[in-house]
């Protein structure tokens, strides 16, 4: 059965369809790809968008849209987005999550390793290439960021780009506010407009949203994110040709965030 396509005006050049990874043969993946320009010295280029956790791979898509206009009569490299397990389109659950505890099925390790299947098959089947032949760029946002980090790490030579968009801050549990619970809370540390109690309600309403052992749509287990990337600032990463790859960081608008990301967030788990 053909997969739905989305509601909206897209290029022709992006095409909306599905696939069984080997390694996982009783589900299927939804994805939207765009093969690019002929190799360049040998080596094709894949860009891979990588989602958060709360939204699906339709947020790329006018990303994607857009690259592929502005590039039609210039080098372009290929482009995939996709839904991973019980999210967006696609509507198969992971089916290593079957008969264990819901929600804590697979984590961010097992995300990595499909991932690599994924991008594996699409190589062979859509680019008419291998892997090996393929320099990744990945772009990713929150988990997504995640996601790209281990991939570039377990997988070293693969990607020759990542571009952390509002990265989810790995070796954390989230918990970021002073603790008023806390023996050395210090309430002269506050700002003027902040008391005691909307601090505890802040750390309150974040903590049911981000918190790592809060549960979500997809059943991916976050809570040995923090044991997997201890540090901002490791391990290396090798890139293809042993080169270390362009690493490109940007962090969202902190007025913007503090006034819109709770109703998103909160409305997106509803």
């Amino acid at each position: 059965m053909a997969a739905p396509q989305p509601a909206m005006m897209l290029p022709r050049e992006l095409k909306h369809e599905s696939l069984v990874l080997s390694t996982k043969p009783t589900a299927s993946i939804h994805y939207t790809f765009a093969r690019g320009s002929a190799p360049q010295n040998g080596r094709s280029r894949l860009v891979v968008f990588l989602n958060g956790l709360i939204t699906d791979k339709s947020t790329w898509l006018p990303v994607m849209a857009g690259v592929v206009r502005g590039n039609r009569d210039t080098d372009c490299p290929s482009l995939l987005a996709y839904d991973r397990f019980s999210q967006g389109l696609t509507d198969d659950q992971d089916p290593q999550d079957q008969g264990r505890e819901p929600g804590r099925g697979h984590d961010v390790l097992d995300v990595v390793r499909d991932l690599h299947q994924l991008i594996t098959q699409i190589s062979e089947i859509k680019m008419e290439t291998t892997l090996e032949r393929v320099s990744l760029i990945f772009v990713a946002n929150s988990i997504g960021c995640v996601i790209a980090r281990l991939y570039a790490d377990i997988y070293p030579e693969s990607a020759a780009g990542l571009l952390l968009l509002d990265s989810m801050m790995a070796n954390s549990d989230f918990d970021w506010w002073p603790n008023p619970d806390s023996s050395d809370f210090d309430s002269r540390e506050l700002p003027a407009d902040v008391d005691i109690e909307l601090l505890r309600e802040q750390r309150a309403k974040f903590a049911a949203v981000f918190a790592p052992d809060v549960l979500n749509k997809e059943g991916l287990d976050r809570r040995n994110v923090a044991e997997l990337l201890p540090h901002s600032d490791r391990p290396q990463l090798s890139g293809p040709g042993g080169r270390r790859p362009l690493v490109t960081v940007v962090e969202h608008d902190p007025d913007w965030f503090a006034s819109e990301s709770l109703e998103v967030y909160t409305t997106a788990l509803l």
